[in-house]
């Protein structure tokens, strides 16, 4: 597995073991999130890559990343001259899939979330399902990536990022075919592939047109580009939210410090409440997804309710991870206008109001600067918003630092406190001197690294 470290990768290693296949592996020295995961596997990999490591496997995965160069990779090219065989991620992961009745989780945010929550639900009210969730861990079923023989449902991220940039730009996404897809929401992301929302809704739709017609679509009614996508497709469709438009509307919203309290009308007949203990607003919408899957496959209420206070969030998902300087330490994964304003809203709530210090890193330069405006007013529910240098992932060249003061000036037209950071030891001491509580380090690439660092000082 070219890139192992990566959470796909792990997540699909961590199925792969289940099916007693001998794994091995490679990736890049720097520590990452997976680390502690692929250990508890007692999975070991190869620090950077060497056509050495390819001997005699009988297939080699690559991750798409383009930090390891996809098919251009040292290893991939090796074991294509050898004749091994070779698929992306993306690819294998649609092979497991295939040998269960598929559910892919797709949308710009909550795939992590909403198929961890389907992952836990299934697991407690016994339907023993497959799943692969890019999370280091998923609390309480452990492991992010299970196959299990006597379950006949695999769980998956449907991820619309391309297979293998500038290789095979097809979604990955492309490679499942489902009997459920659930599908959160569509905006404008990842504008290196992308060019507009108008392609994104395309790839989506015909996502959308690859189920059969005896499975069904559960999709976030609320959300506009949702509605604008699934005009006239003839498939089976499930609508959620709060408008009561929907096939299953959300109501009686209560949100207070460690638990949020809602209701379910479906068609008119009252479900009755759920207690869910992770925050927000978003995970009501993850959350009913779910339980609309389980409703659907003949789950009793009452199960579903008992199985979904079991949920306690995932790895990088609105993690605690601990406190110093009489401030708690916590980490997300939001790194879409969209979802830091969903996570900064949660946490104003699960917090009582408290005041909240946000360490965001960009991800990527195009997302960047294609919605800088929309960033700029993504931050309003912080009391501190500390920029840091962009985290191209090896997708894109360019200035991180200047990127990120651009952004830092344009979060500045609506925030009173607004800082560039491009070093840690900056950082510690921006934190020391400030009042507020709740430290939030944000973002899809390593800021999660700020947090151990600030909890070791």
């Amino acid at each position: 597995m070219i890139g192992i470290k990566g959470a796909g990768m792990t997540a699909l290693a961590a199925c792969l073991k289940d099916k007693n296949i001998k794994i091995s592996g490679s990736d890049l020295p720097e520590k990452f999130i997976t680390d502690q995961t692929l250990a508890k596997m007692n999975l070991t990999w190869w620090e950077n890559f060497s056509a050495d490591h390819i001997t005699n496997q009988d297939l080699v995965i690559a991750t798409g990343s383009n930090v390891h160069r996809g098919p251009d990779n040292i290893e991939a090219k090796t074991a294509l001259k050898k004749g091994i065989a070779y698929l992306t991620h993306g690819e294998a992961l649609g092979v497991l899939m295939a040998e269960k009745q598929g559910i892919s989780v797709c949308g710009v945010g909550g795939k992590t979330t909403t198929s961890a929550l389907l992952a836990t639900l299934m697991d407690r009210t016994g339907l023993k399902p497959s799943f692969a969730v890019g999370a280091g861990e998923i609390f309480p079923l452990g492991l992010p990536g299970r196959f299990e023989n006597r379950g006949k449902f695999f769980i998956a991220e449907a991820d619309e990022y391309a297979t293998a940039k500038g290789f095979d730009n097809r979604p990955r996404f492309f490679w499942q075919n489902p009997q459920i897809i659930i599908c959160t929401n569509i905006e404008h992301d990842h504008p290196d592939i992308y060019p507009n929302l108008a392609a994104t809704k395309k790839a989506f739709r015909q996502f959308f047109q690859k189920l059969p017609q005896q499975g069904w679509l559960i999709i976030n009614g609320d959300n506009k580009n949702n509605q604008d996508t699934i005009q006239n497709l003839n498939k089976p469709i499930i609508t959620y939210g709060e408008k009561e438009t929907n096939s299953c509307q959300i109501k009686k919203i209560q949100s207070s410090p460690k638990k949020t309290v809602f209701s379910l009308q479906y068609n008119k007949q009252n479900w009755g409440s759920f207690v869910l203990k992770i925050p927000g607003r978003h995970n009501i919408f993850n959350a009913t997804a779910a339980i609309i899957v389980l409703k659907k496959l003949g789950i009793p209420l009452e199960k579903i309710k008992s199985a979904l206070t079991d949920f306690k969030g995932t790895k990088r998902r609105f993690e605690f991870l601990g406190k110093t300087m009489g401030k708690q330490i916590w980490d997300d994964y939001a790194h879409h206008p969209s979802q830091i304003k969903a996570s900064l809203s949660a946490a104003k709530d699960w917090f009582g109001g408290k005041s909240i210090t946000v360490i965001f890193q960009p991800h990527t330069f195009s997302r960047t600067k294609k919605l800088l405006t929309k960033f700029a007013n993504s931050f309003s529910k912080a009391d501190q918003v500390i920029i840091l240098p962009v985290y191209s992932g090896g997708r894109e060249s360019g200035n991180p630092n200047t990127v990120s003061q651009t952004l830092a000036k344009a979060i500045s037209h609506y925030h009173q406190k607004v800082d560039f950071v491009p070093q840690i030891k900056t950082i510690k001491n921006l934190i020391k001197k400030t009042d507020q509580e709740i430290i939030i380090t944000m973002g899809a690439g390593d800021v999660w690294k700020i947090g151990q660092e600030l909890l070791k000082s």
